[in-house]
């Protein structure tokens, strides 16, 4: 039998079900100001998501590298739809946005449409 991510053996299910996932890249060199990049404001995040109980509905994961490391702070956001890719943040504001979207996704019970001011730093992961 074959296994797709969309598809699991019979048995296997999660009591966590979320409506999203937002990966944050912190890897070899997404945030390291040590290497010249600009910063991540992991530790804002990670509270402002505790404090606004995001966790139920929307996932955040902060993880190591994602694989594009030409473009500076890579973050994935994984929903029903699909992933989307966006990198080359070099501000604090596109993460305002994520966290204003993950509070807009719990609200509506299901992903929002995303900020209008994240899409000029979505780009295409994988090739087509």
């Amino acid at each position: 039998m074959e296994t797709t991510i969309h598809s699991l053996p019979p048995g296997v299910a999660t009591k966590r079900r979320v409506l999203a996932q937002v990966v944050v890249c912190s890897g070899c060199c997404c945030g390291r100001t040590d290497k010249g990049r600009p910063a991540i404001p992991l530790d804002w995040l990670k509270r402002t998501w505790k404090e606004k109980r995001l966790l139920k509905h929307v996932q955040l994961t902060i993880s190591g590298c994602l694989g594009p490391c030409d473009i500076v702070n890579v973050v994935s956001i994984v929903t029903k739809h699909g992933d989307r890719w966006f990198g080359g943040i070099t501000t604090e504001e596109p993460f305002t946005w994520l966290v204003e979207w993950a509070e807009a996704t719990a609200a509506l019970g299901e992903p929002d449409d995303l900020p209008a001011g994240l899409l000029p730093y979505e780009f295409q992961r994988f090739a087509e």
